[in-house]
């Protein structure tokens, strides 16, 4: 309970937890766990966020217990990313490994770094299909990339759908992530995409059933002011092709930084967060 106190506090000190506010520490839990942390139980200790962690740690059971440290330890790897920040603790890793791998039975080792894609001949070939796409002419690209995105989902088990139209309406395709349906948006144009192409893919999600998600891929990526205009909180998220350039070079499996995008984007609203901000190398 001492090392968890020094991995949660040391940002505003004893009490805290992180940066999490009182709304942000229940919303935490009630996302990660569905668990009520406001529920005067879990305060018999005093009801600071910090006092209320250590109870609810302290009267769970191991494999909750797990679940909680593996979800502050992935927020917490995030806020040291979003501030550029060295970790103030020393060895903290090793330390977080040995807790967890105890607390589990050393079966449920903690990844920390993406792992690269195994098949090194199916990656070969991806890269190779990104690099046909872009010798072909305008009128073809548009298509090839659509089927190179489909191979490319397909390659890491997303349940990629081929472009299909519906009444007055063309999409791209969809796929599936974390039980997820998620609509698909590919462009490869000479400019990068402004405003009205990012409302018009948001308004085609829109018109679908509530649970339903977008992913935007822009070969030549988004304008500052089309984002800015586009707003935050939106049911959409953004890739460029610099992001499949770096996901494939550096091996980087598309559904973590798929997710990590989701994440981001639920903790920040924003829809477009680069690959190498969201991995640093």
């Amino acid at each position: 309970m001492r090392f968890v106190d020094d991995l949660v506090d040391f940002i505003r000190g004893p009490g805290f937890v992180l940066d999490f506010s009182d709304r942000s520490f229940a919303d935490f839990f009630a996302s990660e766990l569905e668990v009520d942390i406001d529920d005067p139980r879990y305060a018999a200790n005093g009801g600071s966020k910090g006092k209320r962690l250590r109870y609810f740690l302290q009267n769970c059971d191991d494999a909750t217990a797990v679940r909680v440290l593996e979800a502050l330890w992935e927020y917490r790897a995030d806020y040291l990313i979003r501030r550029g920040d060295k970790d103030p603790l020393i060895d903290a890793q090793t330390r977080y490994q040995r807790l967890i791998n105890r607390l589990s039975g050393g079966k449920n080792p903690v990844v920390t770094q993406p792992q690269p894609i195994v098949d090194r001949q199916k990656l070969d070939i991806i890269k190779a299909d990104l690099l046909q796409v872009s010798s072909l002419g305008a009128q073809a690209r548009g298509f090839a990339f659509e089927g190179f995105l489909k191979r490319l989902f397909d390659a890491f088990g997303l349940a990629a759908q081929e472009p299909f139209r519906l009444r007055g309406e063309q999409i791209d395709g969809s796929f599936q992530l974390d039980s997820e349906i998620y609509l698909l948006e590919a462009k490869w144009h000479s400019q990068p995409i402004g405003v009205a192409d990012l409302h018009t893919f948001h308004g085609k999600i829109e018109q679908k059933a509530a649970w339903t998600r977008g992913l935007f891929v822009s070969n030549s990526g988004f304008t500052d002011d089309g984002l800015a205009a586009f707003g935050r909180g939106k049911r959409v998220i953004c890739m460029d092709g610099l992001d499949l350039y770096e996901l494939l070079d550096r091996d980087i499996p598309l559904d973590q930084v798929l997710e990590r995008k989701v994440r981001r984007a639920a903790e920040t609203g924003m829809p477009f967060l680069r690959v190498r901000d969201l991995f640093p190398s």
